[in-house]
């Protein structure tokens, strides 16, 4: 559960973190009041998540979701470089989300 958990707060970081574009440096009221709730439910998620999952791992993990989410959305949403190379890398952010589940050794 600690798991899915763990997911659901790395979603949540990727919509405050594209919730900041939107805010547009928190000068729109609306956008500003989801990033913000965005931001703590995400953060108490990744609290949760942590009671049993080792810290270094989580942490690596959630912000892996958030910076994958993140970049893969700002090509989609606000025309984004979508290089070969920067493509490339989002694989390797992805490869090592996989590889930490896969050796945490509460899997």
């Amino acid at each position: 559960m600690s798991w899915l958990t763990l997911i659901i707060a790395g979603l949540f970081e990727i919509g405050w973190a594209i919730g900041l574009e939107y805010s547009e440096g928190f000068t729109r009221p609306i956008p500003t009041v989801g990033t913000v709730i965005a931001l703590i439910i995400s953060m108490l998620l990744l609290a949760s998540a942590v009671r049993t999952l080792p810290i270094g791992t989580a942490y690596a993990v959630w912000t892996g979701i958030g910076a994958v989410g993140t970049a893969l959305l700002g090509i989609a949403l606000f025309d984004e470089p979508a290089s070969i190379s920067r493509l490339f890398f989002i694989g390797v952010i992805i490869a090592g989300i996989v590889g930490l589940d896969l050796s945490s050794a509460t899997h």
